[in-house]
């Protein structure tokens, strides 16, 4: 499975996109403004599509100050083209007012996500001191480097195979409001290589101290990072843990209902899984005050007479 809609609404704001000529629209209420190109540049020189990087310097000639918000769509063939990721920093003083920022809101029928060619997206946080939620997707050539920023609050990294180079460094920097961490794992097969041991520091809860929502998701290794967050000292303060779209199985069901109490939690997502009917019903009466979301239920696949289980999004 892949990404297969468009975002709609993108912090808390409705999601406009941006015409081609003419002034900006006249919107109601809170905007996120979205900036795609259709001209699919198939160029392999990796550099980014000229129609992409006309229509942004057209968006900042119309916008003003007053920008909050930003997503990018298609910015040319992504699988070739290189994100608008040193345009965006440039941008910067023009958006002095910018709160949220979405790149890669781009579906299947444009680009598989495994497909989609960003680089290190760490410069965006440096050039938006004032940055408070961060949301990338991508796949080939996807990079982070170690950051410190001041205010941004959500972190969600979406991808069908997250290296565990990009994941050792988002643990590394210094975020200390950072409260939402959402990092979609993937399949080692496209690149997610990410193991337990890579997730130790956060786990044991020597980073982020503000943390209080913690999703590692679309995991192929479900089960091993539920049965180490069953002990993990990050859990006590968090409010929303998220294991969605991956894996997971009885095993990893049953560890967190047996293991550390979890009555402090508001909600505990387990959707798009791989648990038994009997242990969907122990699992939500361990936990009575919970919100427990173990909706879309997966049925494991067969391939050469072995059974696999499958994350929503890989290739």
């Amino acid at each position: 499975m892949t990404v297969g809609s468009h975002a709609e609404f993108f912090a808390g704001r409705t999601v406009v996109e941006v015409p081609a000529d003419g002034p900006l629209p006249t919107v109601d209420g809170p905007t996120a403004w979205r900036i795609a190109t259709r001209e699919w540049d198939r160029g392999r020189d990796h550099k980014l599509s000229p129609e992409f990087r006309d229509a942004f310097e057209h968006f900042l000639d119309r916008a003003d100050e007053s920008v909050e918000a930003l997503v990018i769509g298609s910015w040319g063939y992504a699988a070739f083209n290189g994100a608008p990721i040193a345009q965006l920093c440039e941008a910067a003083p023009r958006l002095p007012n910018l709160k949220a920022l979405f790149l890669g809101d781009i579906v299947g029928e444009e680009c598989e996500i495994s497909w989609m060619r960003v680089g290190d997206v760490s410069p965006l946080l440096t050039a938006y001191p004032g940055l408070e939620l961060l949301r990338v997707r991508g796949g080939e050539d996807f990079r982070f480097s170690p950051v410190r920023h001041e205010r941004l609050r959500r972190l969600e990294v979406e991808s069908g195979g997250l290296p565990a180079e990009f994941v050792r460094a988002v643990l590394d920097s210094e975020l200390p409001a950072l409260e939402d961490l959402e990092l979609w794992l993937g399949v080692d097969e496209y690149g997610g290589d990410t193991t337990v041991a890579d997730l130790a520091p956060l786990l044991a809860g020597e980073r982020f101290p503000a943390l209080r929502r913690l999703g590692l998701c679309n995991s192929e290794i479900a089960d091993d990072i539920a049965e180490a967050l069953a002990a993990a000292p990050v859990v006590r303060r968090l409010e929303k843990l998220d294991l969605s779209l991956g894996t997971l199985g009885d095993r990893g069901a049953l560890a967190l209902a047996g293991g550390q109490p979890l009555a402090h939690l508001a909600k505990l997502d387990l959707s798009h899984h791989f648990v038994s009917d009997e242990v969907v019903a122990a699992v939500k009466a361990a936990l009575p005050g919970v919100e427990v979301d173990l909706s879309d239920p997966q049925e494991e696949e067969e391939d050469d007479d072995e059974t696999y289980r499958y994350t929503a999004v890989s290739e």
